[in-house]
């Protein structure tokens, strides 16, 4: 086939076109056929599709309009100028050159970014945006060989790797998998076609994923003529199974298993260790440890299979796995990866502040994993989780202003760390953009973890202003919220079926207004917590018990029903386990689901100085020229006073000092 190349100028001007004429976020499309629900194999509870959900909230619709409208189109150029497109055009013989770029992963980078456009294009329909897809699309095609592989720097110049950390011999496929990103390239890239499929309809990426991923069965598993391995960094996983879901060919999944099952196998052709999880059969491992960011892409893998195959092993494993990281490894943001060195989990309670690296890779990963968690199991404590990270760990990955980026996500800043890829200060930029790209592809997709339902059950899981369609046991009902989540914890819920009808609504009372600030008892609060949660139905407080975790609704609904629940809001103490020698004697605080810290550039003159003691009190105040608009809280003990602001906010206003466990007084 001939394949219609398009230049970079081409690109560089689809880009600057989609700039001048893009849409706003909040627009939504209708049912179109692109967009019908592709069933995740094997999960209970269904999440409501980003289709039918439209955001509308104060807090959460910037941050998405700000990567639809801003990250995406930078990320484009950034790639550009990088040689990212290029690389496809080298590799396909349509262009000259060496490889651009040092990772062997940039490839990645584009899927993600057309993952992320093509979340955006569910939510808000944009022709031009669409236009440009087809565009990247086209140059990743010409990079495809003839048989399906698809990875540009070694279709170029497999003896010459764009990193020295990537051993070569022969200078072959597959040779050093793990480090050569050949699986993990190709992981991005099923799971971005897959997306793109659903947004759009069109084939013209799943096609190119499909056969690449006939090629990985074709090459992979057990038999004379197969490579007995399994990749290094881990997601083809996931990524095998989404074309699963559209295809019904049981070979993909076949596949996923089976990398997953081989991991720990001695026998196979190469054995990673502990840095990528492949020191022991997947079923037998109970401790999180390594890489953080291919460790919880092998989880949301494992939890897959346990989900489609009902396989009990492989349940048993991720429920001690998520045990031992919530007991044991999470920061009080959410935040997984505690060491520089191999951006790795470190030892139990191993928890160091300054030099925390908090990947925002890896945050995303845990969030993605607590969801399936959640879809298995419809247990609060995974939304637990997955609102702390979101709200703290995960968001402060990225600057107000949509173009700068902390890869690692510190809890303490001296205004001078700036090891391996920086700590102190958000970056434009970065050798490895694996952070950015994912950052991209994951907040689009933020409204499609609101809602879930189960036969005739909907699960409202996060709280923020919005209308949506769901289906309830073939009933349709529109719902819709309207809060100042998370400023204050006051909600309403209108809710208008189609008929009158029975069914359950399930309101997640979240774990800070449960009093538990995570599960596994690794953080807990100091004072009490101000007052119950209350409920209330068409105007009238009804009394009503919080039942493993929710506020369950079961009634006949009319149209024009409404629910209010109010999640009391007061600053919050924290002190975690003393088992963490970083924080012995320090105190956190928080208000409702956010984590804040103390900046120097509010505490100028006291910073070194600020402390919390017993007979310390707070005021919250809104400030809304103040960050894009937040709410400080205020700290006073006798004439000492310091300002403390959200923790997802931080280092938007230069470098300087930061900390979040704040130090205890002496007296």
């Amino acid at each position: 086939m001939k394949y219609k190349i398009i230049s970079l100028l081409f690109l560089a001007a689809s880009v600057t076109g989609y700039a001048q004429t893009k849409k706003t976020a909040v627009a939504r499309g209708g049912a179109t056929q692109a967009q019908q629900t592709v069933l995740i194999s094997g999960y209970p509870i269904q999440p409501v599709e980003i289709s039918n959900v439209k955001v509308t909230d104060d807090f959460w619709l910037p941050i998405i309009k700000k990567v639809q409208e801003k990250t995406i189109e930078y990320a484009i150029k950034k790639c550009s100028e990088e040689g990212r497109f290029e690389n496809f055009l080298i590799a396909g013989g349509v262009k000259q050159g060496t490889v651009k770029g040092v990772m062997p992963f940039d490839d990645s980078d584009v899927y993600k970014i057309i993952e992320g456009a093509s979340n955006s294009l569910i939510s808000s329909p944009d022709k031009k945006l669409e236009v440009l897809l087809d565009s990247l699309i086209s140059i990743v095609k010409i990079g495809q060989e003839k048989d399906g592989y698809l990875t540009t720097w070694r279709t170029i110049n497999p003896a010459k790797p764009p990193a020295d950390w990537v051993k070569v011999d022969k200078g072959v496929r597959w040779e050093y998998m793990n480090m050569s990103h050949e699986e993990y390239n190709a992981g991005h890239m099923y799971e971005a076609a897959a997306v793109h499929f659903k947004a759009t309809g069109k084939r013209n990426f799943l096609d190119i994923a499909l056969k690449n991923a006939d090629l990985f069965v074709k090459t992979f598993g057990d038999g004379p003529d197969k490579i007995h391995a399994v990749p290094g960094h881990q997601i083809i996983e996931t990524g095998l199974i989404k074309l699963y879901e559209i295809t019904g060919k049981e070979d993909y999944l076949k596949l996923a298993k089976y990398f997953l099952d081989h991991r720990g196998d001695p026998s196979k052709k190469e054995n990673y260790g502990e840095y990528a999880q492949d020191h022991k059969p997947v079923v037998q491992q109970d401790e999180v440890v390594g890489h953080a960011v291919r460790a919880v892409y092998m989880y949301a893998g494992m939890t897959d299979i346990a989900a489609i195959y009902k396989d009990a092993a492989y349940r048993a494993a991720v429920d001690k796995l998520w045990n031992n990281m919530v007991e044991k490894k999470i920061y009080i943001t959410g935040g997984i990866g505690a060491k520089h060195d191999g951006e790795a989990f470190g030892a139990n309670y191993e928890l160091p502040n300054l030099t925390a690296y908090n990947e925002t890779c890896a945050a995303i990963g845990s969030v993605y994993w607590n969801n399936r968690l959640f879809n298995l199991t419809g247990d609060v404590k995974y939304n637990d989780v997955l609102e702390r990270t979101m709200y703290n760990g995960l968001i402060s990955g990225i600057s107000l202003a949509g173009t700068e980026f902390f890869y690692p996500n510190a809890l303490e800043a001296d205004g001078k760390f700036l090891f391996n890829r920086g700590a102190c200060t958000r970056q434009g930029w970065f050798d490895c953009s694996c952070c950015p790209t994912n950052l991209i592809r994951f907040i689009p997709a933020i409204p499609g973890l609101i809602y879930a339902h189960q036969k005739n059950t909907l699960y409202v899981n996060l709280y923020m202003s919005n209308t949506a369609d769901v289906v309830l046991d073939g009933v349709k009902l529109k719902v819709s919220q309207e809060t100042a989540y998370p400023w204050n914890g006051k909600v309403k819920l209108s809710v208008n079926p189609e008929k009158e009808g029975s069914f359950i609504i399930k309101m997640r009372v979240p774990g800070w207004a449960r009093n538990e600030v995570m599960p596994g008892g690794l953080y807990s609060y100091i004072n009490a917590a101000p007052a119950t949660p209350t409920l209330s139905i068409n105007g009238k407080k009804v009394s009503a018990t919080i039942t493993e975790g929710y506020f369950v609704i079961n009634r006949t609904w009319k149209k024009n029903d409404v629910v209010e629940v109010n999640f009391p809001m007061e600053v919050r103490e924290v002190a975690a386990s003393d088992k963490i020698t970083n924080d012995k004697g320090k105190i956190s605080l928080e208000y409702g689901p956010l984590v804040y810290a103390v900046e120097e550039i509010d505490n100028a003159k006291t910073f070194g100085d600020i402390s919390i003691a017993k007979n310390t009190s707070f005021k919250v105040t809104h400030k809304p020229e103040l960050l894009k608009g937040i709410y400080t809280i205020e700290g006073t003990a006798g004439k000492a006073k310091f300002t403390a602001v959200p923790y997802y906010s931080w280092s938007n206003r230069g470098i300087g000092k930061m900390e979040v466990w704040i130090p205890m007084a002496s007296k």
